[in-house]
């Protein structure tokens, strides 16, 4: 799949860059969950100097060229941005695309390493919040080591978000970026199975981090979703990835070419399988949601991108039973403002949210969490469970949010163990 958006050469950045007003009080900085320093970068890319305009985004952030392509600008850092008002708002997303691209392809020199000396930490996970701790930490001088299920590191970043928005090239080059910082991976170890946090403990980490998400999809409720067809949205995109990386047949991708496809949801996720269903050649793909569009919770450009593909929205189309013949979809029975009626279907992709796993947590004692399932986390050491030394943060906690949201945590909580470790050693515990 083609990235949708292309990238600035150098002249289209800089001139975008120098638009920028530098404003004494820059709302586009407030507007950044994680407050980079946008006019500053901007002011160096003005001025020819990307590499210094790479290292003032690093000091924010780990995953520029992630952010610069994921994030939601128009409700975040643009949205704020003075000038957005009046239709001519800055560019920030694609400047820090370009700025994060431009350092990596063109291999400027990179920070230097810290010495690990400071001690040893493990991260179960590399999503967003995994990854963010991970280079936090390396950076501050701590040995990290990160603990990832699948094949490959990246979570969420690899294998929840379509190539027209993500490309994986960049999700491992981001990656690449934070090994260097002397991060270790170690892949295809599930925690709670392969190892536990207790055994973690016993080699010598003196904190763990958990980053885990939210694995477990939730379900509607309704009868009939046991019938086969009925799918959840991100294992749909987890499929279609692995089937794009050739690790996996065509036949195991759950949407087949011709089908007829109903996406129940309105947020990134379900814009995300309705344009994948549609890339994966299914006859329609319609996408249903309960309200009306002023609630949908995608990105607009998301949005918009759907509809560009064919997508057919059908608003205040509140799911009530899944139908089927022989235990297979046929159709999916909706209520509407006209009344009731059935829209027919081969596959259903459910993209409604999701919780988290028990798995990580049950293998150990003493972590609480409340009764939907998230981690229950302290405010000093910041992200402390109730267990000492371990420590939680992005989905698990908070709920699923966006990339950056779970790396404004994530960040705070990577300070919140380097207070932990350091008070035990003036403690001398």
């Amino acid at each position: 799949m083609k990235e949708e958006i292309p990238g600035y050469t150098v002249a289209e950045a800089v001139k975008e860059a120098r638009r920028c007003l530098n404003c004494p009080k820059p709302l586009c900085r407030t507007g950044c969950p994680i407050e980079n320093e946008i006019p500053q970068f901007n002011h160096a890319l003005a001025q020819g100097n990307i590499g210094e305009a790479y290292r003032i985004i690093s000091q924010k952030s780990n995953l520029p060229a992630i952010c610069g392509r994921v994030c939601p600008h128009e409700n975040q850092c643009e949205g704020h941005c003075v000038l957005y008002k009046s239709g001519k708002g800055i560019k920030i997303g694609r400047i820090e695309k370009f700025i994060a691209d431009f350092y990596s392809e063109n291999q400027l020199s990179s920070e230097k390493l810290v010495p690990k000396t400071k001690g040893k930490v493990a991260v179960i996970g590399s999503g967003p919040a995994g990854l963010t701790v991970a280079g936090d930490l390396a950076r501050k001088g701590y040995n990290v080591v990160v603990y990832e299920g699948e094949s490959e590191p990246g979570g969420v970043l690899l294998y929840g978000i379509p190539d027209f928005r993500l490309p994986k090239e960049v999700v491992r080059r981001e990656i690449k970026n934070i090994e260097a910082l002397g991060v270790t991976f170690v892949c295809n170890t599930r925690v709670g199975t392969d190892i536990t946090i207790d055994k973690m403990f016993e080699e010598g980490f003196e904190a763990v981090f958990i980053g885990a998400g939210t694995s477990v999809a939730k379900g509607l409720g309704i009868p009939g979703e046991n019938l086969k067809g009925v799918i959840q949205s991100s294992y749909f995109l987890r499929m279609t990835r692995l089937f794009l990386d050739e690790k996996v047949d065509r036949s195991e991708v759950p949407v087949e070419e011709g089908d007829r496809v109903i996406v129940i949801g309105a947020g990134n996720v379900a814009m995300d399988a309705c344009r994948t269903a549609v890339m994966m050649k299914a006859s329609s793909v319609v996408d249903c949601y309960r309200r009306t569009i002023e609630f949908m919770k995608a990105a607009h450009a998301e949005y918009d991108g759907a509809v560009k593909d064919g997508v057919d929205f059908r608003w205040e189309h509140t799911p009530i039973e899944v139908v089927g013949e022989n235990g297979k979809v046929t159709g999916l029975k909706v209520s509407t403002p006209e009344g009731e009626k059935i829209l027919p279907a081969d596959k259903i992709l459910i993209a409604v949210g999701s919780k988290p796993a028990g798995i990580v947590i049950s293998s150990t004692t003493g972590i609480d969490v409340d009764e939907s399932g998230y981690v229950i986390t302290k405010q000093t050491p910041y992200g402390m469970t109730t267990k000492n030394g371990v420590f939680a943060g992005g989905d698990i906690v908070h709920k699923p949010a966006t990339v950056v949201l779970a790396m404004r945590e994530a960040k705070k909580v990577a300070q919140g163990i380097a207070d932990y470790i350091e008070a035990r050693k003036l403690l001398g515990v």
